[in-house]
This record gives structure tokens, sequence and C-alpha cells, in this order.
């Protein structure tokens, strides 16, 4: 009873906070996207709707045998009945008629259920083709090789111009191939992944959905998001040689790594729509790597194997939690590239002691100069400082930013022009390193090939995230990833604890290449405070140029949780607004909500990756 009474005091006490910050409006739309989705998960669907499936049959049968044919190929081992039920029932309930299921069993002698309950299956069901000498579902008996040359032995079967990869006891929703034909005619993917859900006992009712980004290289170093459901060209298969027996446990990584190689990245599509369920069972890596512990020593040697095909060099480690991983690449300590770090400081002496104590002495990498550029401090105490820093902290020095008033890109501007490093660290006065391998971390992840931008892990002094990178779209315009949410997590999808590609990073500790800096002209001096740091990241990557996030760079952000825009202060209101609709006006209101790492089936209310309360995107309707 006391627990439930606190529990209500609680949320009388967030409502009144959510009244009194963001209005009575905001307070009711996100009180009905929070009971929705209450309501949501109960019912937890991601399918759509009867008349849907029924209009996609319509079509798809229209077609007349001129749609993509997929093959799904399943290796057999050992697999319960039932579970192999649910799994032809899904086929044959698919909306599109164009596909085949490749089976390669190689159970046990004696275990000849599953060829009897798959000739059962394929008696009742319509197993033929439309238009095609070809049967639809087929089976083979086969010596067991493990998992990977059991795949290719039901890949051997395929008719299919596309494969897909499926496990003998998980389940496809009723629209995958459909969708992913169209996506194929749409646009000639060559590879093309979906989002998933993990269930026990019904698809209706699974227990989490998994909600990826699209294509994310660095992302995909540290763990397979990409998982199920996975098709692709089966001329690329045969091109890589298909499975490797040596990668079991990690064979599907291995795969995409070497198709993701020779595939261009305009042929990669993520359809974020759940096309496949994944069950949860004792002995599933759906639950965790620990019924498998192999898996973690293979997915290591995939990911060295296509560093060394790529001509990349990184010594590859486990990550932070189970099935992540790191790749710390090579870095020079005594003859890295010179870094400038620009700090602005408008007296806050304390603050900008602290940072440079912490600059000076928890930091391993060491060739950087620092610019501290002042900007119209009053305080006697102040420049006082300024005099004791050349000996105090040896390569920082003092400018003076000639302009009036605050503007964060002007200031930075100025200061890059008094930079002489290959590289720029922008860095708030009230930033402080944790570990002290994080500047080096930074560099390393900078200095890869197209990449612009490292941005780092920031937290608020109560160890709740601050920074994990920048999602657009969120509220609208931008919002920082895991907001709040408490150290010692994995994030969602392990977000919080893998180097990953992201669409922007705060200033507050981003480190850009000085050459990639200038190729935008610095930071937009439009953006007197807010969103400067969105709009310089986007435009590189408008220019082709990547945006990384990394959890090995730690530092304390001194900066206060409760900040905010004064409502009260029209000035500053009204230049917030100007601010936002400038970075509407550059990119379209479109593309900021259409976050290419952050997946349409979540919310943008929220920093917590909660899903979206409307289901549509979810139910591919």
């Amino acid at each position: 009873m006391k627990l439930r009474l606190k529990r209500i005091k609680e949320l009388f006490g967030y409502a009144a906070k959510l009244l009194r910050e963001d209005g009575p409006a905001a307070m009711l739309r996100r009180a009905a996207g929070f009971f929705g989705r209450r309501l949501f998960l109960r019912r937890a669907r991601y399918l759509p709707a009867k008349k849907v499936l029924a209009v996609q049959r319509s079509e798809a049968r229209a077609a007349g045998g001129s749609w993509p044919l997929i093959s799904v190929c399943v290796p057999l081992y050992n697999t319960p009945p039932r579970f192999l039920a649910a799994l032809l029932d899904s086929m044959i309930a698919q909306t599109s008629p164009w596909w085949q299921l490749c089976l390669a069993d190689a159970s046990d002698a004696g275990q000849d259920a599953l060829g009897q309950l798959v000739a059962k299956k394929a008696t009742e069901a319509e197993n033929r083709l439309p238009h095609q000498d070809a049967p639809r579902i087929l089976y083979a008996r086969i010596e067991n090789k493990g998992i990977s040359a059991n795949t290719n032995a039901a890949a051997a079967l395929a008719d299919g111009e596309y494969l897909a990869l499926a496990d003998h006891d998980d389940v496809l929703a009723p629209h995958a191939v459909y969708t992913l034909q169209k996506e194929i005619l749409a646009t000639g993917a060559a590879f093309l992944y979906s989002d998933e859900a993990l269930f026990k006992t019904s698809i209706r009712r699974p227990t989490v959905g998994h909600f990826k980004p699209d294509y994310a290289p660095e992302y995909l170093l540290c763990c397979n998001y990409i998982c199920h459901l996975a098709a692709f060209l089966r001329s690329e298969f045969e091109a890589v040689g298909g499975e490797r027996g040596e990668l079991d446990g990690a064979q599907d990584h291995d795969l995409f790594f070497r198709l993701l190689e020779r595939i261009p990245p305009q042929k990669i599509r993520h359809i974020p729509q759940v096309l496949y369920y994944w069950r949860l069972h004792q002995g599933s890596t759906s639950g965790g790597v620990g019924a498998k512990p192999y898996v973690s020593a293979a997915a290591r040697a995939a990911i060295a194997g296509h560093l060394t095909r790529t001509g990349r060099a990184g010594e590859v480690v486990d990550g932070l939690f189970p099935s992540t991983y790191r790749v710390v690449w090579p870095l020079e300590e005594q003859n890295g590239p010179l870094v400038s770090v620009l700090i602005p400081n408008k007296d806050h002496v304390d603050d900008l002691r602290a940072c440079l104590e912490g600059l000076y002495k928890h930091t391993d990498y060491r060739n950087f100069e620092v610019i501290v550029v002042e900007n119209n401090s009053a305080d006697p105490a102040t420049f006082a400082f300024y005099e004791s820093l050349p000996a105090a902290y040896p390569g920082c020095r003092v400018v003076r930013w000639p302009g009036e008033g605050f503007n964060f890109s002007a200031i930075n501007n100025f200061g890059r022009r008094q930079a002489k490093g290959e590289y720029l660290l922008l860095l708030n006065n009230d930033v402080t390193p944790i570990t002290p391998g994080w500047l080096g971390e930074m560099l390393r992840q900078a200095m890869q090939p197209g990449v612009a931008v490292c941005g780092a892990m920031l937290w608020y002094p109560d160890d709740t995230v601050q920074h994990a990178g920048i999602i657009t779209g969120l509220g609208g315009f931008a919002g920082h990833s895991h907001k709040y949410h408490k150290r010692g997590g994995s994030g969602y999808m392990f977000r919080l604890a893998t180097v990953q590609d992201l669409s922007a990073v705060t200033a507050a500790c981003m480190l850009v290449r000085a050459a990639c800096f200038d190729e935008v002209g610095g930071l937009d001096e439009g953006y007197a405070v807010a969103f400067n740091d969105v709009d310089f990241c986007l435009q590189l990557r408008q220019k082709g140029w990547r945006v990384v996030f990394t959890p090995y760079a730690e530092l304390y952000h001194h900066e206060s949780k409760s900040r905010g825009l004064d409502e009260k202060d029209k000035a500053k209101k009204q230049r917030f607004s100007g601010e936002q609709q400038r970075l509407v006006a550059r990119f379209g209101r479109e593309a900021l909500t259409r976050d290419p790492y952050y997946n349409p089936s979540l919310t943008l209310d929220r920093e917590d990756f909660s899903e979206s309360a409307d289901l549509r995107n979810l139910r591919g309707c």
C-alpha cells in the first residue's frame, strides 16, 4: 500500500511538472501518448488489419509472376514439430504467393516426424508456384555439418532470385514476402532487412519489438543489429560463397559483412516494419548469447575478417555488454595529430579552472593546444586567472572575441581561425573528463575513413545521461538520445553501449576534422545559441561525411538538468523560435522527422526510445 501511494504521488508530481513546464496542451498530449502505449503494449499487435492483408493478396496474385521470387532458407535440426508447424503455417499464410520455403533437415537418425509434417502441410497447401513448374515447399534430408553448411544446403534448393534466412523455430509475419517484394520493385535493392519482435507463445502478444536504424556500418561493427528478416540477391550470396562453417555462431553477421562489402549503400534498404518474429525459449540466442557461448568468439572473428578485407587495422575486443564488441583503432600517442581545443568562456572562473584541470590531469593523449575564447567577461578575477594560464597549463592561450553579446557559432569560428590543429575539439567550459582515454578514443573514431565528427558520452553529475548523440525530429526539431537514462545500462538495443552512426552530436564536446569544419564554413552564425551543432553535422552529412558517437569517451557536463528556455523572456523565446525555423527552412520538416538512425516506429515525443502510439508504421499500413 505504501509503495502504491508513493507511486501515485510520483505520478501526480510528474503531471504537475509537465503542466508547469509545458502547459496544459502538452501535458494532455503526453498523457494520451502514455496511456496509448500502455494499451498498445497490452494488445501488442504489429500486424496489418485483415482488410489490408486482403488487398495485398489481390494485388500480389494479379501481378502474374512479374514479382521477384523469394526463397526462404531454413536449416532444420531436431526441431520441435510444433515450432516447425508454426513456421510452415506462417509461410502458407503469406499474402504474396511468390515465395519458396527451402528446408534442409540435418536431424538425428530416426527423426522422421519433420519430413512427415512437411509433406502433410505441403499436401494441404497449394504446393506449386503460380505460373511456374516448381514446388513451393522443398525438403531434403542432409548430413549435419553445422549451421552454416546446413544453411548453404537449404540455399542450394532455391529457385528464387532473392534468398531470405529464417531460423527453424521462428515465424514470419503474413505480409513479410509481400513487403520485401514491394521494396525490391520500388528501389531495386540488393540487400534488405526489417524490424523484428520477440515472442513466447503467440505473435499477437510479442514481448518486445526491435526497431532498427537504417544501414549503420559503425553500429554493425559493434553488434549484429540487422539479424532478421534479411533478404538479398541469390547471385550475391553465391558470389561470396555462402556462409562459412568456421564462423558458426556468428555466421549471419559474417555473411552480412561479406555481402555489404560488395553492395553499394544505395542498394541497401531497411524496412521499418516488423516482418519477423523471433521465438524466446531455452537455448535460443534471442534470449542472449549465454545459451551459446561460442557466439562471442565467432563474432570477434567475423568483425576482424571484415576489417582485414577492407584494409582497416584494429583490435577487436568484447564490448561493454554480452553480444557487443569494440574495435580499438590504432593511434600513435606520441606522434598523433595536433588537436586544438576551443573553449568559449565568459567569467565562470571556477568552471573553467575545473575544465582545464581535468583536461591537463586526466587526458592520456597529450598532443593538444588549448584556446580559451574570451567572450565579454566583466569580472576582474577572470582576467587575473587568464594571466596565470600559460604557466599553469602549457600550450594554453587566451584570445578575445571582438563581438558583442553571445553567439556560440561566431565565438567558435573565431577560435578556429587561431587554431593550428588538424582536428578541432569544441568543448564547453563546464565539461570535465571521466576516463583518461577520452580524447584518444574520440580521435581514433574521427580519423576513420569517411568520418568527419565524433561525439562523446556526457553525463550529468548525478550519473544520468546528458548526451549520447542527437536524434533529429525529437520534440519536432532535435533531442538527445537516452537523456536522463541512469548510468550502467546498455540502452535501447545496446545503443548506449556501442560506437554508432548518428545524424548529429552536441558541440559541448565535439571533435571534428579542421578541413571538414572549413568545408562547410564552420558553424552557421545564424544560430546564436541553439541547433548550431545539429545544422553543422547535417551539412557535413549532406556532403557525404559521417558522424559517430562513442560511449568510450566519458565526461561530466555540469550543465543544470533544470536549465531551459525562460518562457518569460520574450527575446530569448523569439530567438529560439527563429533558430528552430532556420533549421526547418534549411533541411525541411520531413527530413528532420525522418532521422535515418532512428526508427519511425519510435516516438518523437520523448527521448527514451519508447514505441510510438501511432501504429500505422508498425503495421505497414
